[in-house]
């Protein structure tokens, strides 16, 4: 694959960010592993599922916040930025997670943290999800036309994590806000900012925790040990923060892709309302045709690597697409086709590796909820503008600005609230 090596870097542009399957189409039809432009910067983007499985595991691409910064600032042709001889309480949030570390760190973190994010406690979570989806789903039912995204895809995932991790209702709205505002900064003195403001909340809360334990994640995070290990105070804020943005953005636009995608299949979306038991299999496809996590966190070699036979110099980015291996051919069988009743078993929506997402149950759980729940409430709903009006974002995630979406009235009939005098959330 030498030709890859040498070829000029192919710009991506505007029309990737619009729809990046056609690009994904043609670079993967070249080769495994394509010589990009992204953002401004070279890097090696990884398209083929078999490749982007021996990236995700391979130990010669590192998680390396610092060099990663050092590396840009060379390609952008300027000094590297002096580093402070201490970061600020937000930037250290930003980088010190396990997204940004290697082995050892990222095991050792991993294995604390997996003790208060257990299968069992998702579950559990099941009657309180069902009972915030009914209660927004009694908010959307007789407004006519309404934002998917804004009354529903959004909320429900941000109750729930918020609920799960142990931050107020009332500081909820601004936690949103907060990674919403994150997700767009440019600026670095933009992006500290709004760092340094979700730090010295959450510096708070976890005080405010350790001092009155309650049955919530930070509680059960603050008292996760492994023998005589635990999470230092820094830890545990960037681990928070982790948790509260991977686990709302992500997941609501899993949820408004997978409800775009069965509006625009209406073969499938009647195949769903008349066979719930196809629910579980649907997730699983939805995931795979546009899953919300289409590229995952930037990698830096150290020294040459070959992944699909590309060589892959050293000090190169290298960015795998989950979204571009779940649409190969190779691997999946007419992967540009919509089909609930697909095996999508292997997709790579969620990571692969010691990356892989530790939230993906959660995603999927509130997936498969909304989405019946959706269907159950609403005999009849459509798209209240034509696909073409839609507008996307793209960064690391990928998903809709809005979707305006009109149905009948629907009656409301919110779960009860599992918790002991719990009321309608929303």
């Amino acid at each position: 694959m030498a030709e890859e090596t040498s070829r000029t870097p192919e710009v991506l542009g505007e029309d990737f960010i619009r729809d990046p399957y056609p690009v994904y189409a043609r670079l993967r039809e070249r080769a495994p592993v394509a010589h990009v432009v992204l953002g401004g910067a070279p890097m090696w983007l990884v398209l083929r599922h078999e490749a982007a499985r021996a990236a995700l595991t391979d130990p010669g691409l590192h998680k390396d916040p610092e060099r990663c910064a050092r590396l840009a600032a060379r390609h952008a042709g300027v000094d590297p930025v002096e580093q402070p001889a201490e970061k600020s309480p937000g930037q250290r949030m930003l980088v010190e997670h396990m997204l940004g570390m290697d082995p050892p760190h990222h095991t050792r973190l991993r294995k604390l943290v997996a003790k208060a994010f257990t299968a069992r406690q998702i579950q559990a979570l099941r009657p309180r999800i069902e009972h915030t989806v009914g209660a927004l789903l009694d908010g959307i039912a007789g407004q006519g036309e309404v934002d998917l995204l804004k009354a529903f895809a959004f909320p429900l995932p941000l109750t729930v994590i918020s609920e799960m991790i142990g931050v107020p209702q009332d500081d909820q709205a601004a936690f949103g806000a907060w990674s919403n505002a994150l997700t767009v900064a440019v600026q670095p003195q933009e992006m500290h900012g709004i760092a340094d403001r979700m730090a010295e909340y959450l510096t708070g809360l976890i005080a405010a925790k350790r001092a009155a334990p309650d049955d919530d994640l930070i509680s059960g995070l603050i008292q996760a040990r492994d023998h005589e290990d635990r999470l230092s105070e820094n830890e545990l804020v960037s681990m928070v923060f982790q948790l509260l943005v991977a686990g709302y953005e992500t997941t609501a636009h899993l949820i408004g892709n997978g409800m775009l995608a069965l509006l625009r299949h209406p073969d499938q979306l009647a195949a769903l309302r008349a066979d719930r038991s196809l629910l579980r299999g649907a997730v699983e496809e939805i995931s795979r045709y546009d899953n919300s996590l289409h590229l995952n966190t930037l990698s830096v070699t150290s020294e040459p690597v070959r992944i699909g036979g590309v060589r892959i110099p050293a000090d190169a980015f290298v960015i795998v697409s989950l979204g571009a291996a779940n649409h190969d051919p190779e691997r999946f069988e007419d992967p540009e086709r919509f089909d609930i009743r697909r095996e999508a078993g292997g997709h790579l929506a969620f990571g692969h590796g010691i990356h892989h997402c530790m939230g993906a149950p959660l995603a999927r759980l509130q997936t498969e909820i909304a989405v019946g729940a959706l269907l159950d409430r609403f005999p009849r709903i459509e798209l209240a503008v034509a696909p073409a009006e839609l507008r996307r974002e793209m960064n690391l995630t990928r998903g809709l600005e809005s979707l305006p979406g009109r149905g009948g009235r629907g009656a409301p009939r919110a779960p009860p609230d599992p918790r002991p005098g719990g009321g309608v959330v929303w």
